[in-house]
Formats: structure tokens, C-alpha cells, sequence
């Protein structure tokens, strides 16, 4: 998990909880079942990862403290958006601060009603969730703990004591960073894909252009040319040869599972499309009548191709799994060639996958029942049922 996180750069943190929280899911499905109890435990126990801004919020390497820390640090010169709320709410801030350093780990909820001693109508939590937030992210305090995902804030030092906090980094140090672990995450990369994975700090490609050429210069990043496209693409040097080791494999990756919506890969939906064919949007805030797809769809990637998607929903009262639709896309469907590589996807092989994989999610959810609702197209349906019945104990339409 820790070396998964160092890969990817960090693991998205989301409130959505139609299936399971989205770090949750993600690393059931990268990794399949596994104990939730003893992520929390490595996460805020033993501070493997912590909490940061990097896509968004994410769970991110305490080995990459040193890096973030400077993030923080600039902040507090660079985000001038905060200019007029931190002149009005100075007060606040301090207070925020004070009583958390005397009380210990608060959450938004603990400064409701609440008033420090000789003080009087100050108190109003909407700004105190802004000072919780400005706090966090100009590194005064950190996340010490979640009860019931809702967040729990102490003073930094003290949250993240065990740590070896250590000196921040230099900005130019950092940046160069920055370019390093995105390129790193991609593997190859576009100058638009790197500016949209790690999408914190907004650096703008102006901001990339001064460390991409120090680190060209010292030969840390090669350009190559990717078969079919016209783009400028970039490596880490050291990446090479992994990368043509990949190359010569038979299939990208062998398996299939159900990505979460806030996974790494479908960070930047315009790479998605350009490498897989794949047009990927979470629709939880578009109305429902305009959902193609549904409402929490997870994308089913099987022999790295994106075959597909599913909206499923958990149950948790009845324990059961609904699959309330399956989409595949017409290439895979029609048993044409995949898009990109030109392979053409065994279907049954694919369609038992996805059933296996269903079956783990059941597991993972806590559900002892799945009931499958409408597969597009509908000649899919009875294959998917099929599989589903010979996996999973109990099986409705």
C-alpha cells in the first residue's frame, strides 16, 4: 500500500459513501479484499500517510513531508484569494488555533454553540470551518484522526510528531519535485497531462517550464514519440527501461476489476480518453434525467482495456449489491478491435472477470446478495447473470 501510494503520488479522499468511501474503495480495487480497520490504523496510528491537497484531498506518503511541507509554506504567500477573509477574520484564526492547541484533536462539529472564555459573538461556524481549512493547508494544524469520516484537526507538530517532520524543501527544489513524481505516476506523459494529474499547486505550464529544462538539461527527462501521436511526450530517463520492458509484454495488465471513480488513472478524463477511447464523467451532480450512465459508475478495466462501466449501489440494511446497470462500450460489444492497441478482447473471458470481480465487491461491501438490473447491450445480460450464479451464492435479477 505504502509503495503504491509512492507510485501514484497519493490516494483520493471523497465523502460519497453510495459503495464505500473512495480510498476505501480504490485500494480494494487495486489490491482486493482487505481490512479496512488495519488501513486506519497504518494511516493515522502509525502515520504511514497523511492527509494532504494533491489532485485533491489524498492520502499521501509521510516520506513526502519534507515536499508537501513546502506547499504549505507558500501557501500562506501564495493563495491571495484568502487575502480579504484572513484581514476580516483574523480573530477567528487565532482562536481556531488557541483552542484547539489547548483542547486537543476538534472537528468542525466540537466549535459548535462554543465560545471561548470573556468572548461573545464571535463564534460562527461557517468561518471557523474556513480557519479549519486555511489552517490545514498552510500547515498550522493536520488531520489527526476521521469519526465517521468527519475530521478531526490538532496542531501539526503535534499531530504528526512521530514523523521527523524535518526541514521544508526549497521551492525550486519542490517543483522540480513535483514534475519528478508526475512523470513518475504517468510513466509518459504529455506537458497537459502532467498539469493534470497533481493539480495542486496550480503551477500553470509557465511554472513547469523553468524545472522541466534544469531537469532536461541534467538529462532526468528524455522526450520520446509515441506510436500514432503527433504530442510531445516526456520520461524520466530512469523510467526507459521499465517502460520498454512494458512495451514488449503480450498485455498491458491481466485481470479485471472495477475502478474507483476517484482513482489515479481517471485523475485527467482528457489522458483517459486519448490512451483507452474511454469518455469517463462522474455524474453525481448531474441531474438524473441527463445521466448516461448513472450515478456512481466504476469503470471495468480487464487485460488493461476499459471495457465498460457499472453503477452500483450497497444496500447496507438489506446486505445486498445492486448493479443497477451495466454499460460495455460498442467496440468491446461488437467484438471489434480495442481502441489504441488493436487487440480484440475475448468476451466471455472478459464477461466472467467482471463477475468475479463483482462477487469481490459484494464481499468488500458486505453484501450476501447481488441483484443485477439492465446490461447494455441486452445480449450481454444472460452471459453476466450467468457468470454471476456459477461466483456469487445468491443472485437476483
Amino acid at each position: 500500500m505504502r509503495r503504491f501510494a509512492e507510485d501514484v503520488g497519493g490516494i483520493q479522499l471523497d465523502s460519497i459513501n453510495v459503495l464505500e468511501r473512495a480510498h476505501y474503495l480504490t485500494l480494494w480495487s487495486r489490491f482486493g479484499l482487505y481490512d479496512r480497520a488495519r488501513l486506519d490504523r497504518l494511516v493515522y496510528g502509525r502515520r504511514l500517510l497523511f492527509e494532504y491537497w494533491a489532485h485533491a484531498a489524498c492520502l499521501v506518503p509521510i516520506s513526502t513531508l519534507p515536499w508537501w511541507r513546502r506547499a504549505m509554506l507558500d501557501y500562506r504567500v501564495q493563495h491571495t484569494g484568502w487575502s480579504d477573509w484572513l484581514r476580516r477574520n483574523t480573530r477567528t484564526l487565532r482562536r481556531v488555533r488557541e483552542t484547539i492547541a489547548q483542547n486537543g484533536p476538534m472537528a468542525n462539529a466540537d466549535f459548535e454553540g462554543r465560545r471561548p472564555r470573556g468572548s461573545a459573538g464571535w463564534w460562527n461556524w461557517k468561518p471557523v470551518q474556513h480557519a479549519l481549512h486555511y489552517l490545514w493547508m498552510s500547515g498550522a494544524l493536520a488531520i489527526h484522526s476521521r469519526r465517521h469520516f468527519h475530521k478531526r484537526f490538532d496542531l501539526f507538530e503535534r499531530a504528526l510528531s512521530g514523523a521527523g517532520v524535518g526541514d521544508a524543501v526549497t521551492t525550486e527544489e519542490f517543483r522540480r519535485w513535483h514534475l519528478e513524481r508526475t512523470l513518475h505516476a504517468l510513466g509518459a506523459a504529455t506537458l497537459t497531462d502532467v498539469a493534470g494529474y497533481f493539480t495542486f499547486p496550480r503551477f500553470g505550464l509557465g511554472g513547469r517550464r523553468a524545472p522541466l529544462a534544469d531537469m532536461r538539461a541534467r538529462g532526468l527527462v528524455t522526450e520520446i514519440e509515441v506510436e500514432g501521436s503527433t504530442l510531445r511526450w516526456l520520461v524520466l530517463t530512469r523510467d526507459v527501461p521499465a517502460l520498454a520492458r512494458a512495451g514488449r509484454r503480450a498485455a498491458p495488465s491481466v485481470g479485471t476489476t472495477l475502478l474507483a471513480p476517484f482513482d489515479s488513472l481517471l485523475w485527467y478524463r482528457e489522458r483517459v480518453a486519448r490512451l483507452f477511447g474511454f469518455d469517463y464523467r462522474i455524474q453525481v451532480y448531474t441531474p438524473s434525467a441527463k445521466r448516461l450512465h448513472g450515478y456512481y459508475t466504476l469503470p471495468i478495466l480487464h487485460d488493461g482495456h476499459l471495457i465498460g462501466r457499472v453503477d452500483a449501489k450497497a444496500r447496507r440494511l438489506e446486505r445486498r449489491l445492486d448493479v443497477l446497470s451495466a454499460h460495455f462500450e460498442p467496440w468491446f460489444a461488437s467484438a471489434a478491435p480495442a481502441p489504441g492497441d488493436g487487440v480484440v478482447v475475448e468476451r466471455d473471458a472478459a464477461v466472467a472477470g467482471l463477475a468475479d470481480a463483482l462477487g469481490s465487491l459484494a464481499t468488500f461491501v458486505g453484501a450476501d446478495e447481488v441483484v443485477a438490473a439492465s446490461v447494455t447491450p441486452n445480449r450481454l445480460r444472460a452471459p453476466l447473470q450467468r457468470a454471476l450464479r456459477e461466483r456469487v451464492p445468491s443472485v437476483r435479477d
